[in-house]
Formats: structure tokens, C-alpha cells, sequence
């Protein structure tokens, strides 16, 4: 009996410490199993979100060409910019001029971007009359290229330009001599060439006159009209 009431205390003590042991045992395990089920619930809901991002993120098509490594239409998202479509098209040319390009553009579906050349900005018309809009330079050869600085021309300065188109099927030889890169004897032949095959049916007919070939063409051709 005395060594029953010796031990008696020791055991409850031991007990005592065990129940406790066992109690934050189960404690952390009902931690920890919290925990996963967080951990689990953020990765379900990062996976729906992430579902849900690429969703809605809509495709475009978009035609570029010019001064590019590789031109062609792109099924590209929609939330990239005109920059971002030179780089998925394998850069620039070595010739290009991008200085009439806003390359921070978002782009548009069907959006055409065009990318000029550094001869083909020198030489362009629009170059000589300089059209001011929100403090912006619209200089692309081309109004309609999508990717100019802005394409929001007026219509007194459009109906302007084509006011100085010159009609190469009823200018004197002193109005084609105002073209860009046509003299005296390139005047003449256009003259005899219509004389002799008669009106020239598109601009790109032009081609067909001695001496004026495709370079000359690309340069002049935004002077020309039929």
C-alpha cells in the first residue's frame, strides 16, 4: 500500500504531461490540415482565375508588312501593342523608320500596320505638309496605316493633297517635271508613251515608260494620280 501511494503521484503527473502532449498533438494536426485546405482552396481559385484571364483575352488579326523581317497577318492577342507585333513579326529591317510610328499603340482587329522605310518617310509628300493634332506629327506616307502617330486627318488638308496629285494622263511637261525624281527627259517620254498607247489606266502603268522603273515608282507613286 505504500508503494501504491508512492507511485501515485508520479503517475498522475506523467499522465497529466501526456494528456497535454496529446492535446497539442491533435491541435497542430487540425493546424496543419487547415492550412492544406487553404493552401489547396488558393490553388483551385488561382487556376479558375488564370482559366478565366486567358478567356478573356480575346484574339486579333493583324496584317503587317513593309520594313518588317517577316510581314503577314498575326492572330495576336488583343491586349498587345504595335511594338509588341514587330517583335512577334521577327523585328525590324535594317532600312525601317519607325520615327512616324506610335509603337505604344494598342492594336484594333484588322488593324493594318505599315512600316516605312527611311527613304520612304524622306520622300513622302505628307513629309512637306506637316499636319499638327494633339501636339502630334502625322507623317506617315500613307494615311491609312494604322499604326501612323495619328491617322485623324482633316478634310481640307486631305481634299489639299490630292489637290497636288499630279494626273499624268493630262499634265504638261512642266507639271510632271514637279514630281520628285521626274526631269526634263523622263517628262517627255511619259508624254510620248500616252501619245502612242493612250491614257495610262493606273498609276502603276507608269512603270511601263523607258526609264521609270520599280524604284522610281515606289518613290513617285504618292504624287500620281489617273
Amino acid at each position: 500500500m505504500k508503494l501504491i501511494r508512492k507511485l501515485k503521484y508520479p503517475i498522475t503527473i506523467i499522465l497529466f504531461i501526456l494528456i497535454i502532449l496529446y492535446v497539442i498533438y491533435i491541435k497542430n494536426n487540425l493546424n496543419n490540415s487547415k492550412y492544406e485546405n487553404i493552401v489547396i482552396e488558393n490553388d483551385i481559385l488561382k487556376e479558375e482565375t488564370d482559366v478565366k484571364d486567358e478567356e478573356d483575352i480575346i484574339k486579333y488579326n493583324v496584317d503587317i508588312k513593309g520594313a518588317i523581317k517577316n510581314p503577314g497577318v498575326y492572330q495576336v492577342d488583343s491586349n498587345l501593342t504595335v511594338n509588341d507585333v514587330i517583335d512577334i513579326a521577327g523585328g525590324l529591317t535594317k532600312d525601317a523608320d519607325t520615327s512616324v510610328i506610335n509603337l505604344a499603340k494598342k492594336i484594333t482587329d484588322e488593324m493594318v500596320i505599315i512600316i516605312y522605310t527611311k527613304e520612304e518617310v524622306k520622300n513622302s509628300n505628307i513629309v512637306d505638309t506637316v499636319i499638327k493634332v494633339v501636339e502630334k506629327e502625322c507623317v506617315c506616307p500613307n494615311i491609312q496605316n494604322d499604326g501612323c502617330l495619328n491617322t485623324e486627318i482633316k478634310d481640307n488638308i486631305t481634299n489639299s493633297e490630292n489637290n497636288n496629285l499630279v494626273n499624268i494622263n493630262t499634265a504638261t511637261k512642266e507639271e510632271l517635271q514637279t514630281i520628285k525624281g521626274i526631269g526634263e527627259s523622263k517628262a517627255d517620254s511619259i508624254i510620248k508613251y500616252r501619245e502612242q498607247n493612250g491614257n495610262f489606266k493606273t498609276i502603276e502603268d507608269i512603270k511601263n515608260v523607258e526609264g521609270i522603273g520599280d524604284t522610281l515608282y515606289e518613290t513617285i507613286k504618292i504624287y500620281l494620280t489617273t
